[in-house]
């Protein structure tokens, strides 16, 4: 059977019932793939015979070898970085087509596929016009990481964590759908508190939508002022503001990186769902969410290791406004203190000028 069989809606998280037992499945998929293909047998079937999170997580390892490939065919390390954006929702459209060709009841996995449509539109939309599909695009930091590491090591880097583990971590954000897809067997309406979580993904779309609105408006008036040095009409910010080099009004006076804030606390939110659907305290597909706090833990800190180089006041930045938790109070640019000149000091300059 494709789907465990669970008592109770505590079983749903529960790996030792939902996962351990269809592992083995991982191992026999290639073989039965290359069986449908030489046969008459249908791809169909054996996609609705074959438990979801399997063919969930063997898709990303497929596309791991593809990455890899591509990005040292290429010697752009940035394939990843450009399926980011449409990865989840298309784990999350697995569920709810599986849930669907299985006739098991799917609202509230439609539910997410909703919200997650969403998400990736915006997502996708903010990276394309800012050239991530451009042919030759690469994020910055990956050209930074390789002229610091030995070419050996970046490669072994390339294997393990940008092609592979950043595929799988991919999925992993979405595996909290598989539990809500089980769950759903027992409790197949949509709840008020369903609408609650889903109302909640949107905000935080809405305020990434926001934060990343203000990034762009300041990046460009950053842009224009530096070439023509006139600050450009309209644009809401004062030439100390354009001086300063990275923007801190708006949500960002309050928060270092609010897109990062919400980002994580989308897939956060999605997995405290899964809790509150299986009456789990914490389950297995916290996994996907922890993983995606660290990547942005070190992203972070090499990101602003470059804007502390390039900004002097990014360090008093950085010791006033929390990277993710916002702050009560909004970020105040430090004052500059006046240089006292005392009389007795002017009087002693001549008598220098003499010696």
């Amino acid at each position: 059977m494709a789907l465990p069989s669970v008592k109770n809606l505590e079983d749903c998280a529960d790996y030792s019932q939902v996962v351990e037992p269809y592992l083995p499945q991982f191992f026999e998929l290639p073989a039965k793939i290359i069986d449908a293909v030489s046969s008459s047998d249908s791809i169909v079937e054996l996609y609705k015979n074959t438990n979801p999170l399997v063919s969930g997580l063997s898709f990303s390892i497929f596309l791991g070898v593809i990455f890899l490939v591509l990005s040292e065919f290429n010697r752009n390390y940035s394939q990843v970085d450009r399926m980011w954006s449409l990865l989840p929702t298309i784990y999350n459209a697995h569920f709810a087509v599986w849930s669907h060709l299985n006739d098991l009841p799917s609202q509230r996995v439609d539910l997410i596929l909703f919200w997650s449509v969403i998400w990736s539109a915006r997502l996708t939309y903010n990276y394309t016009r800012k050239g991530g599909y451009n042919i030759g695009s690469e994020d910055y930091r990956w050209e930074i990481i390789r002229n610091r590491t030995h070419p050996a090591l970046f490669f072994l880097l390339n294997v393990t964590f940008i092609s592979f583990i950043q595929s799988i971590l991919l999925f992993l954000l979405a595996a909290p759908t598989y539990t809500i897809m089980i769950a759903s067997t027992f409790e197949q309406e949509i709840t008020a508190a369903d609408i609650g979580f889903a109302v909640a993904e949107l905000g935080l779309i809405l305020s990434e939508w926001y934060s990343d609105q203000q990034q762009w408006d300041y990046q460009a008036a950053k842009k224009q002022y530096q070439q023509t040095a006139k600050i450009p009409r309209g644009c809401g910010f004062a030439q100390e503001d354009l001086d300063r080099g990275f923007i801190t009004s708006g949500l960002w006076a309050y928060c270092r990186h609010p897109n990062f804030a919400a980002e994580q606390t989308i897939w956060i939110i999605l997995y405290q769902w899964s809790c509150y659907a299986s009456k789990a305290l914490y389950s297995w597909a916290g996994l996907g969410p922890l993983f995606l706090v660290m990547v942005f833990q070190g992203s972070t800190w090499l990101t602003e290791s470059i804007s502390s180089g390039k900004y002097p006041e990014y360090e008093f930045y950085k010791r006033q406004i929390s990277a993710f938790v916002p702050s009560l109070t909004p970020y105040k640019s430090p004052v500059a203190t006046p240089q006292v000149i005392r009389t007795s000091d002017l009087a002693k300059k001549p008598k220098t000028k003499q010696k």
